[in-house]
Protein backbone atom coordinates (compact mmCIF):
# COMPACT_ATOMS: atom_id res chain seq x y z
CA UNK A 1 0.00 0.00 0.00
CA UNK A 2 2.98 2.34 0.62
CA UNK A 3 4.38 1.65 -2.89
CA UNK A 4 1.27 2.61 -4.45
CA UNK A 5 0.87 5.89 -2.17
CA UNK A 6 4.75 6.58 -3.09
CA UNK A 7 4.10 5.94 -6.73
CA UNK A 8 0.85 8.46 -6.58
CA UNK A 9 3.11 11.27 -5.74
CA UNK A 10 6.07 11.01 -8.61
CA UNK A 11 5.01 13.02 -11.35
CA UNK A 12 7.36 10.80 -13.79
CA UNK A 13 4.75 8.08 -12.74
CA UNK A 14 1.79 9.81 -13.81
CA UNK A 15 3.47 11.01 -17.36
CA UNK A 16 3.83 7.50 -18.26
CA UNK A 17 0.55 6.28 -17.00
CA UNK A 18 -1.29 8.66 -19.12
CA UNK A 19 1.38 7.71 -22.07
CA UNK A 20 0.25 3.86 -21.41
CA UNK A 21 -3.78 4.50 -21.34
CA UNK A 22 -3.24 6.71 -24.94
CA UNK A 23 -0.72 3.72 -25.96
CA UNK A 24 -3.66 0.98 -25.17
CA UNK A 25 -6.00 3.09 -26.84
CA UNK A 26 -4.46 3.56 -29.40
CA UNK A 27 -3.84 -0.25 -30.09
CA UNK A 28 -6.93 -1.25 -29.08
CA UNK A 29 -8.74 0.39 -32.27
CA UNK A 30 -7.21 -2.13 -34.31
CA UNK A 31 -9.17 -4.73 -32.25
CA UNK A 32 -12.16 -3.11 -31.90
CA UNK A 33 -12.42 -2.55 -35.98
CA UNK A 34 -12.36 -6.49 -35.84
CA UNK A 35 -15.02 -7.28 -33.12
CA UNK A 36 -17.21 -4.83 -34.35
CA UNK A 37 -17.16 -6.79 -38.06
CA UNK A 38 -17.17 -9.94 -36.59
CA UNK A 39 -20.24 -9.98 -34.16
CA UNK A 40 -22.32 -8.08 -36.79
CA UNK A 41 -22.32 -11.40 -38.24
CA UNK A 42 -24.34 -12.70 -35.36
CA UNK A 43 -27.99 -12.26 -34.63
CA UNK A 44 -28.79 -9.05 -33.65
CA UNK A 45 -30.12 -9.91 -30.26
CA UNK A 46 -26.41 -11.71 -29.72
CA UNK A 47 -24.00 -8.84 -30.77
CA UNK A 48 -24.03 -6.78 -27.70
CA UNK A 49 -23.62 -9.65 -25.42
CA UNK A 50 -20.68 -10.76 -27.21
CA UNK A 51 -19.29 -7.80 -27.80
CA UNK A 52 -19.20 -7.33 -24.01
CA UNK A 53 -18.45 -11.34 -23.02
CA UNK A 54 -15.60 -10.83 -25.95
CA UNK A 55 -14.08 -7.41 -24.31
CA UNK A 56 -14.48 -8.65 -20.63
CA UNK A 57 -12.73 -11.86 -20.93
CA UNK A 58 -10.12 -10.00 -23.09
CA UNK A 59 -9.43 -7.89 -19.79
CA UNK A 60 -9.32 -10.97 -17.87
CA UNK A 61 -6.85 -12.76 -20.44
CA UNK A 62 -4.51 -9.03 -19.91
CA UNK A 63 -4.45 -9.26 -16.66
CA UNK A 64 -3.49 -12.74 -16.55
CA UNK A 65 -0.72 -12.00 -18.58
CA UNK A 66 0.29 -9.03 -16.51
CA UNK A 67 1.12 -11.40 -13.96
CA UNK A 68 3.71 -13.08 -15.88
CA UNK A 69 5.81 -10.14 -17.11
CA UNK A 70 8.89 -12.09 -16.34
CA UNK A 71 7.75 -15.03 -18.42
CA UNK A 72 6.42 -12.33 -21.11
CA UNK A 73 9.67 -10.43 -21.13
CA UNK A 74 11.58 -14.07 -22.10
CA UNK A 75 9.33 -14.06 -25.31
CA UNK A 76 11.76 -11.35 -27.31
CA UNK A 77 14.44 -13.83 -26.65
CA UNK A 78 15.88 -15.30 -29.81
CA UNK A 79 15.44 -19.15 -31.08
CA UNK A 80 16.75 -19.43 -34.06
CA UNK A 81 17.90 -17.50 -37.51
CA UNK A 82 16.68 -17.70 -40.75
CA UNK A 83 18.96 -15.40 -43.56
CA UNK A 84 20.85 -14.17 -40.53
CA UNK A 85 17.93 -12.61 -38.82
CA UNK A 86 17.16 -14.33 -35.03
CA UNK A 87 13.30 -15.16 -34.34
CA UNK A 88 11.46 -14.91 -30.89
CA UNK A 89 8.43 -16.62 -29.61
CA UNK A 90 6.85 -12.43 -30.23
CA UNK A 91 8.26 -12.60 -33.80
CA UNK A 92 6.49 -16.08 -34.29
CA UNK A 93 2.94 -14.69 -32.53
CA UNK A 94 3.46 -11.71 -34.85
CA UNK A 95 3.25 -13.38 -38.00
CA UNK A 96 0.47 -16.31 -37.09
CA UNK A 97 -1.66 -13.24 -35.46
CA UNK A 98 -0.93 -11.00 -38.88
CA UNK A 99 -1.08 -14.18 -41.13
CA UNK A 100 -4.62 -15.24 -39.47
CA UNK A 101 -5.89 -11.38 -39.51
CA UNK A 102 -5.22 -11.22 -43.62
CA UNK A 103 -6.76 -14.69 -44.14
CA UNK A 104 -10.03 -13.49 -42.34
CA UNK A 105 -10.09 -9.72 -43.68
CA UNK A 106 -9.33 -11.30 -47.17
CA UNK A 107 -12.01 -13.86 -47.24
CA UNK A 108 -14.59 -11.46 -45.75
CA UNK A 109 -13.70 -8.97 -48.69
CA UNK A 110 -13.81 -11.74 -50.94
CA UNK A 111 -17.65 -12.06 -49.39
CA UNK A 112 -18.67 -8.61 -49.87
CA UNK A 113 -17.21 -8.54 -53.53
CA UNK A 114 -18.88 -11.77 -54.87
CA UNK A 115 -21.68 -12.18 -52.07
CA UNK A 116 -23.54 -15.02 -54.51
CA UNK A 117 -20.15 -17.01 -53.90
CA UNK A 118 -20.93 -19.75 -50.56
CA UNK A 119 -18.32 -22.44 -51.33
CA UNK A 120 -16.29 -21.61 -48.03
CA UNK A 121 -16.78 -20.53 -44.63
CA UNK A 122 -16.00 -16.93 -44.27
CA UNK A 123 -16.51 -14.03 -41.43
CA UNK A 124 -18.78 -12.95 -43.89
CA UNK A 125 -20.86 -15.65 -43.39
CA UNK A 126 -23.89 -14.86 -41.10
CA UNK A 127 -24.53 -18.85 -41.15
CA UNK A 128 -20.54 -19.67 -41.06
CA UNK A 129 -19.99 -18.15 -37.10
CA UNK A 130 -21.25 -18.67 -33.76
CA UNK A 131 -21.49 -17.19 -30.80
CA UNK A 132 -18.82 -19.12 -29.59
CA UNK A 133 -16.63 -19.01 -32.77
CA UNK A 134 -16.87 -15.68 -32.68
CA UNK A 135 -15.99 -15.11 -28.88
CA UNK A 136 -12.76 -17.89 -29.56
CA UNK A 137 -11.84 -15.44 -32.62
CA UNK A 138 -12.10 -12.18 -30.49
CA UNK A 139 -9.31 -13.75 -27.82
CA UNK A 140 -7.20 -14.89 -30.79
CA UNK A 141 -6.59 -11.76 -32.02
CA UNK A 142 -6.53 -10.14 -28.65
CA UNK A 143 -4.19 -12.46 -27.47
CA UNK A 144 -1.96 -11.40 -30.09
CA UNK A 145 -2.15 -7.75 -29.33
CA UNK A 146 -1.67 -8.30 -25.34
CA UNK A 147 1.61 -9.72 -25.76
CA UNK A 148 3.00 -6.76 -27.97
CA UNK A 149 1.24 -4.20 -26.15
CA UNK A 150 2.69 -5.79 -22.60
CA UNK A 151 6.50 -6.06 -24.19
CA UNK A 152 5.86 -2.07 -25.18
CA UNK A 153 4.36 -1.50 -21.74
CA UNK A 154 7.52 -2.82 -19.83
CA UNK A 155 9.57 -0.92 -21.78
CA UNK A 156 8.08 2.24 -20.86
CA UNK A 157 7.79 1.62 -16.96
CA UNK A 158 9.11 -0.96 -14.75
CA UNK A 159 5.65 -0.58 -12.33
CA UNK A 160 2.99 -3.06 -12.71
CA UNK A 161 0.24 -1.66 -11.06
CA UNK A 162 0.54 1.02 -13.55
CA UNK A 163 0.47 -1.23 -16.64
CA UNK A 164 -2.65 -2.78 -14.84
CA UNK A 165 -4.61 0.89 -14.30
CA UNK A 166 -3.71 1.76 -18.31
CA UNK A 167 -5.12 -1.72 -19.32
CA UNK A 168 -8.60 -1.74 -17.46
CA UNK A 169 -8.67 1.79 -18.60
CA UNK A 170 -8.41 0.86 -22.45
CA UNK A 171 -10.47 -2.18 -21.67
CA UNK A 172 -13.29 0.10 -20.62
CA UNK A 173 -12.98 2.58 -23.61
CA UNK A 174 -13.38 -0.56 -25.35
CA UNK A 175 -16.24 -1.52 -23.48
CA UNK A 176 -18.04 2.00 -23.86
CA UNK A 177 -17.33 2.12 -28.04
CA UNK A 178 -17.85 -1.12 -29.35
CA UNK A 179 -21.47 -0.90 -29.93
CA UNK A 180 -21.39 2.73 -31.15
CA UNK A 181 -18.81 1.52 -33.44
CA UNK A 182 -20.38 -1.62 -34.74
CA UNK A 183 -23.76 0.12 -35.09
CA UNK A 184 -22.03 3.08 -37.28
CA UNK A 185 -20.54 0.41 -39.16
CA UNK A 186 -23.06 -1.82 -40.09
CA UNK A 187 -25.49 1.54 -40.94
CA UNK A 188 -22.81 2.59 -43.70
CA UNK A 189 -21.74 -0.28 -45.59
CA UNK A 190 -18.91 1.39 -47.63
CA UNK A 191 -17.50 1.76 -43.86
CA UNK A 192 -16.96 -1.95 -43.77
CA UNK A 193 -14.67 -2.30 -46.77
CA UNK A 194 -12.82 0.58 -45.63
CA UNK A 195 -12.20 -1.28 -42.12
CA UNK A 196 -11.67 -4.17 -43.96
CA UNK A 197 -8.79 -2.42 -45.50
CA UNK A 198 -7.57 -1.37 -42.15
CA UNK A 199 -7.67 -4.76 -41.28
CA UNK A 200 -5.67 -5.87 -43.70
CA UNK A 201 -2.87 -3.45 -43.77
CA UNK A 202 -2.63 -4.20 -39.76
CA UNK A 203 -2.30 -7.96 -40.41
CA UNK A 204 0.43 -6.63 -42.81
CA UNK A 205 1.98 -4.77 -40.45
CA UNK A 206 2.51 -7.24 -37.74
CA UNK A 207 3.80 -10.22 -40.10
CA UNK A 208 6.33 -7.02 -40.95
CA UNK A 209 7.40 -6.76 -37.30
CA UNK A 210 7.50 -10.47 -36.92
CA UNK A 211 10.24 -10.43 -39.67
CA UNK A 212 11.76 -8.00 -38.29
CA UNK A 213 11.56 -5.01 -40.13
CA UNK A 214 10.23 -2.33 -37.74
CA UNK A 215 6.81 -0.55 -39.10
CA UNK A 216 6.41 3.09 -37.33
CA UNK A 217 2.93 2.91 -35.90
CA UNK A 218 2.43 6.55 -36.75
CA UNK A 219 2.66 5.69 -40.72
CA UNK A 220 -0.06 3.55 -39.68
CA UNK A 221 -2.41 5.51 -37.87
CA UNK A 222 -2.05 8.95 -39.88
CA UNK A 223 -2.76 6.88 -42.78
CA UNK A 224 -6.20 4.99 -41.22
CA UNK A 225 -7.27 8.46 -39.80
CA UNK A 226 -6.28 10.20 -43.67
CA UNK A 227 -8.31 7.45 -45.29
CA UNK A 228 -11.60 7.89 -42.94
CA UNK A 229 -11.04 11.34 -43.30
CA UNK A 230 -11.62 11.01 -46.57
CA UNK A 231 -14.79 8.26 -46.54
CA UNK A 232 -16.38 10.95 -44.05
CA UNK A 233 -16.25 13.38 -46.72
CA UNK A 234 -17.71 10.90 -49.28
CA UNK A 235 -20.41 10.43 -46.44
CA UNK A 236 -21.38 13.82 -46.97
CA UNK A 237 -21.19 14.01 -50.41
CA UNK A 238 -23.42 11.18 -51.03
CA UNK A 239 -25.92 12.75 -48.12
CA UNK A 240 -25.93 15.98 -50.18
CA UNK A 241 -26.64 14.40 -53.02
CA UNK A 242 -29.64 12.36 -51.74
CA UNK A 243 -31.07 15.42 -50.41
CA UNK A 244 -30.83 17.60 -53.37
CA UNK A 245 -32.27 15.02 -55.57
CA UNK A 246 -35.18 14.48 -52.93
CA UNK A 247 -35.89 18.24 -53.13
CA UNK A 248 -36.40 18.19 -56.92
Amino acid sequence: MQGIITLAQDPAAWVALVTLVIMEVILGIDNLIFISILTNKLPAESRERARKIGIGLALVMRLALLGTVAWIVQLTEPLFEVFGHAFSWKDLILIAGGLFLVWKATKEIHHSVDPVDHKEDMVGGAASITFGAAIGQILLLDLVFSIDSIITAVGMTPHLPIMIIAVVAAVTVMLIAATPLANFIEKNPTIVMLALGFLLMIGTTLIAEGMGFHVPKGYIYAAMAFSALVEVLNMFARKRRKSGTSVH
